[in-house]
């Protein structure tokens, strides 16, 4: 994935929460200067090849900035500052994390797999954890959905908005 960075002073400012726009477009407050980061995940079709981490600067320009500047029109006076390129770690059977007990291994409880959305669901994923290894069983939130069993089954958790 690409992710860049830009300057736009005008911008949302301190109270912008991230925010994924519609088209897939994504952007979030970096710091307090009126900094941002963000970018879009290509179509599967589009993929940048993997065998270096070259930057698509005009990635950015043709695709991203329009959605950006459609989205906060203070953003149409945004200035690029820098760009990444990195792999996105994700479960490739249906894209949704991996949390619970394995089923072959004992004492072995795993909670992998959410991609760029493990930050948001640490907290939850770590308490469930936390529950199946003192209690034994979900106690705050049921998430068996979660567990290795539609892995086994070969029965994927379909989620869209990955």
């Amino acid at each position: 994935r690409y992710v860049y960075t830009w300057h736009c002073p005008n911008g949302p400012g301190l109270s912008c929460p991230l925010l994924i726009d519609t088209t897939g477009a994504y952007f979030r407050r970096d710091g307090i200067s009126g900094n941002y980061l963000g970018g879009m995940s290509p179509p599967e079709e589009e993929e940048p090849n993997t065998d270096d981490l070259s930057v698509d600067d005009g990635y950015f320009q043709e695709q991203v900035w329009p959605r950006l500047a459609q989205r906060v029109p203070a953003f149409t006076s945004l200035r690029p500052r820098g760009s990444w390129a990195g792999f996105y770690d994700y479960n490739t059977f249906d894209c949704n994390g991996v949390l619970g007990p394995h089923p072959k291994l004992e004492n072995l409880f795993l909670a992998a797999g959410f991609s760029g959305h493990g930050l948001q669901h640490a907290p939850a994923a770590g308490r469930a954890i936390a529950e199946l290894v003192l209690k034994g069983h979900y106690e705050t939130l049921d998430l068996r959905r979660l567990g290795w069993g539609r892995l086994v089954e070969g029965e994927p958790l379909r989620e869209d908005g990955v």
